[in-house]
């Protein structure tokens, strides 16, 4: 499967906010976003004004980027949530957030995005007492996520539920999380309320519908 393999912080840049892919190093003085404010490259010291489309699609770069997602897959949920009822902004941000991968790194147990992917494709996570190796899996109301019992011990969950209770880093509402058991289950969908990132989706979904 195709995937970015390019510095993460140099994604941070372009958009101009932090997008939390490194973890911890997001959070540390390390930060190139804060330790460089320009845009990557030569010419990233030049100030232009956006158009419109230019700013709606930094938008939709944005969002995606964001969940570590790549053109096809990201248009495959955007469709997906304008086919279904409601107000489709908001529908994306939940039908994204709603996913596996996303679910895990909101309880904590992965450092970021990334790294709470690559524990789903490795086996280490249950979804409802079975194993389940699909990311991209769209989780509903009442499905439960714990580790495998061998998994538990793995230094990089060790270091995110650490970091997590350091930072106070806390489970949204739409989740619950059971440290002693490790297990977490989606009690709720998440309101836009509910999901903090500075994305402009109306934006987005004025791009797709041109």
């Amino acid at each position: 499967m195709a995937r970015y393999t390019g510095p993460s912080c140099r994604l941070c840049r372009r958009e101009g906010i932090k997008l939390y892919l490194k973890g911890e190093r997001c959070f540390s003085d390390k930060c190139a976003v804060d330790k460089r404010k320009t845009a990557p490259g030569q010419h990233g010291m030049r100030r232009t004004k956006l158009s419109d489309y230019g700013a709606q699609l930094r938008e939709k770069q944005k969002l995606k980027r964001l969940f570590g997602l790549l053109e096809r897959q990201f248009r495959s949920i955007f469709e997906r949530s304008a086919g279904q009822r409601g107000k489709t902004g908001d529908l994306l941000i939940q039908n994204l957030e709603m996913r596996l991968d996303s679910v895990v790194y909101r309880l904590g147990v992965g450092i970021n995005r990334n790294t709470a992917r690559q524990l789903v494709r490795h086996n280490h996570v249950l979804v409802n007492g079975h194993r389940c190796n699909i990311p991209a899996r769209v989780l509903k109301v009442g499905d439960t996520v714990s580790l495998k019992d061998a998994s538990q011990s793995i230094p990089v969950v060790a270091l995110a539920l650490e970091s997590a209770r350091r930072d106070g880093h806390g489970v949204p509402g739409w989740l619950k999380w059971e440290h002693d058991k490790l297990t977490g289950q989606v009690v709720s969908v998440p309101a836009r309320e509910d999901v903090h990132i500075p994305v402009k989706e109306q934006s987005v979904v004025e791009l797709y519908s041109k």
